[in-house]
């Protein structure tokens, strides 16, 4: 596991959003999560649809659809390994996002329990990915990854 510093060079320290295998209950949410937050709020990322990938889903903006997930509060302590941590996970190369699977962008979540607009990070389908899923995927038409697996959504 790579540790990264939070320096004030570094990204601002926001929530994170996420909506497939690091939610509750799914695969990576024990081994990346668990521990190491505050709160795991449901919400809502407008603006963007979800298509399925092999094993784990992306989100690629789009107009008129939402994305359902966690908005995901690191505890502070934890905060800059957990950012390592995922960035790392989602094969997110800060220094090289030509050569990225996804991007992690600042965006407007919205949260379910108050209706909040919260600034998270999100990762979305880097742009190449992105558009072979606009071509190609297999969109999830309920924006939801946990219902698209059978799982009750929140």
């Amino acid at each position: 596991m790579r540790i990264v510093s939070v320096t004030p060079d570094s990204p601002r320290r926001l929530p994170f959003f996420v909506y497939g295998t690091l939610r509750p209950g799914e695969v990576n949410h024990d081994l990346f999560l668990r521990g190491r937050t505050l709160a795991e709020d449901p919400a809502r990322l407008p603006g963007a649809a979800l298509y399925d990938g092999p094993g784990y889903p992306y989100a690629v903006e789009r107009q008129g659809a939402a994305v359902s997930g966690e908005l995901v509060t690191a505890r502070p302590g934890a905060y800059a390994e957990l950012l390592g941590s995922l960035d790392q996970l989602e094969e997110y190369r800060p220094g090289d996002p030509a050569r990225s699977l996804y991007l992690r962008v600042e965006r407007e979540v919205v949260r379910d329990t108050d209706g909040a607009a919260v600034r998270a990070w999100v990762y979305l389908a880097a742009p190449p990915v992105a558009a072979r899923l606009r071509a190609r995927g297999r969109l999830i038409e309920s924006g939801d990854w946990r219902a698209r697996h059978g799982k009750p959504a929140r």
